[in-house]
């Protein structure tokens, strides 16, 4: 058995990102820059008030209340507007432009308007500068906005179409292939012979996939046959940027998975010291990688969050490609004789107030039993011959 550290190294050491595009900027949340943003523009591009309420002069507040005569209104958007003098003030809503002449805000709660006689009543001294948004206060032109490397998440969206942005380059999201291999798997709801179960990894790994924030592909339910897995993962391999096939990494005499795989690719199979998802294969075709995931549907899930999620997150060109390690509470004792693998052990709880973890069994820990699995929110990492009491502290890999 190899260490899990070994197997991650050997998959990140052979995948790539993907190339660089330019997309519509509309559609690039959740993905990563591909390149430096240099603002060219000022944001806010003007001078202009953060109040409902009046411009002037702030020297015309000294000794307030003081009563200034009203020389206009000027509302968002407007381009007309009048120059203020001393003595004068102009009535103004939230974001219209600083009148030429006006250094302050007063807002309108500080106020009485005299409609008659066109005057108003400023109750306090003002400063200059008082609610009012500078230009460039923001950002200025020649400031680096956003650096290479960065997730694109609704915020730096806003920032991006604030300074005119229409399209932004980006790495490109992954497109994975994902197929379950099986003569014993199907499909549907259908009655179930005595032999057969239903192929639940497929639909699983394709979640996993989107979650994720790359693009999944249903490449289906391939029989265990040579011709039909070979048709399978060459058409996959045009399709996608990657394949995540489920099954058939074993040992048993009928994965013809690895006889196709060993034929059209460059593999290694591999038995991982790590409970559960020990058997992994990974291998290279071309440019297209290959993951090969255990069958059991535990081992599939924790198999892809070891090693598939990191290397497509290379891929789409994150910075950061494992989930981070926490230490926890256990609510229960963990632990496990000496079988020289480290258990990832399904668990469920979350953080409290101050962000500390505290977790507890989420139910079964066989590799076939996805109730725990769906249930967990975290894996608890206990190494070889690990014994920590009820209470103690643990490691943690937060799923949620």
């Amino acid at each position: 058995m190899i260490s899990l550290s070994e197997a991650r190294t050997f998959v990140l050491d052979r995948v790539d990102s993907l190339p660089t595009v330019g997309i519509p900027l509309a559609d690039s949340a959740g993905l990563v820059l591909g390149a430096d943003v240099v603002a060219t523009e000022s944001v806010p591009p003007f001078a202009n008030t953060a109040m409902d309420g009046f411009a002037l002069m702030a020297a015309d507040t000294v000794g307030a209340p003081v009563t200034l005569r009203v020389v206009g209104t000027i509302a968002a958007g407007d381009c007309d507007y009048p120059t203020v003098e001393r003595g004068e003030a102009a009535r103004i809503m939230t974001g219209a432009p600083l009148p030429p002449g006006a250094d302050a805000i007063v807002k309108v709660e500080r106020t009485t308007f005299h409609e008659v006689g066109s005057t108003v009543e400023i109750e306090i001294e003002v400063e200059p500068g008082n609610h009012v948004r500078a230009a460039g206060e923001d950002v200025r032109p020649g400031d680096l906005v956003f650096e290479k490397g960065t997730l694109l998440r609704a915020g730096h969206l806003g920032v991006l179409a604030g300074i005119g942005h229409t399209t932004v380059d980006t790495y490109r999201r992954p497109r994975v292939g994902v197929m379950s291999t099986g003569d014993e798997l199907v499909d549907g709801g259908g009655p179930l012979r005595r032999g057969q179960i239903r192929d639940s990894n497929r639909l699983t790994l394709l979640a996993l996939v989107r979650d994720s924030g790359f693009e999944g592909v249903d490449l289906g339910l391939v029989p265990d046959a040579e011709a039909a897995i070979t048709s399978a993962f060459l058409e996959g391999a045009e399709r996608c940027d990657a394949i995540i096939s489920s099954g058939g990494v074993s040992m048993g005499a009928f994965d013809f998975v690895k006889v196709v795989l060993d034929r059209i690719a460059d593999m290694r199979w591999m038995q991982i010291a790590i409970r559960p998802a020990k058997p992994f294969a990974f291998g290279i075709s071309g440019t297209t990688p290959f993951f090969g995931l255990p069958g059991n549907p535990v081992s599939s899930m924790v198999s892809f969050e070891l090693l598939a999620r990191p290397a497509l997150r290379k891929m789409a060109g994150h910075a950061e490609w494992f989930r981070p390690m926490l230490e926890a509470t256990t609510e229960i004792p963990l632990g496990h004789g000496p079988d020289h693998r480290t258990h990832f052990l399904r668990m469920e709880g979350g953080p409290d107030s101050t962000g500390w973890w505290t977790v507890r069994s989420a139910g079964g820990q066989g590799s076939h039993q996805m109730s725990a699995m769906a249930r967990a929110t975290a894996l608890a990492v206990v190494p070889d011959g690990a014994s920590i009491p009820a209470g103690g502290r643990c490691e943690i890999i937060p799923l949620i």
